[in-house]
């Protein structure tokens, strides 16, 4: 399994268009050698970096269909689901880091079922809930680090 960016590679600067500090919509993602039998595929984009338990939670998507090459630019997967993130709402939260460098891990996970949850829920749930399914992993890491 792989994810990649055309905006930028593992363990390198995450463009700020793609934060807080300007447009705050997803980068584009490329995904490639899903197991032939994931019934769906996951998505958590979280900054272990931040001074908060379990670190902050950027972006939640599930149920994305395992057939998908590229989530675009701006996007959200026809039939993923976004659940809450640490903003407090669905959605993707762009890296807003209140000073220094933070890694930003997009990881993705090749699943043997659907998951039927709810939008409220947080990165616990749906690790919870994906336990005992994972066929497979993969992530990129981006780094950024806020000028203003």
């Amino acid at each position: 399994m792989q994810i990649t960016s055309s905006a930028f590679a593992n363990n390198q600067n995450i463009p700020a268009k793609y934060t807080c500090d300007e447009e705050n919509v997803n980068p584009p993602l490329e995904i490639s050698d899903i197991p032939a039998e994931a019934k769906s595929l996951a998505l958590i984009v979280d900054d272990p970096d931040a001074p908060v338990a379990d670190g902050w939670v950027h972006w939640l998507v599930w149920n994305i269909n395992p057939a998908t090459k590229q989530i675009a630019e701006n996007s959200v997967p026809p039939a993923g689901v976004e659940g809450t993130t640490s903003f407090g709402k669905p959605g993707y939260g762009g890296p807003c880091p209140p000073s220094g460098a933070h890694h930003y891990f997009f990881k993705l996970y090749a699943l043997d079922t659907t998951l039927d949850l709810p939008a409220s829920i947080d990165k616990s749930g749906l690790e919870q809930a994906m336990e005992n399914h994972i066929l497979g992993q993969a992530q990129i890491i981006g780094l950024y680090s806020r000028t203003k």
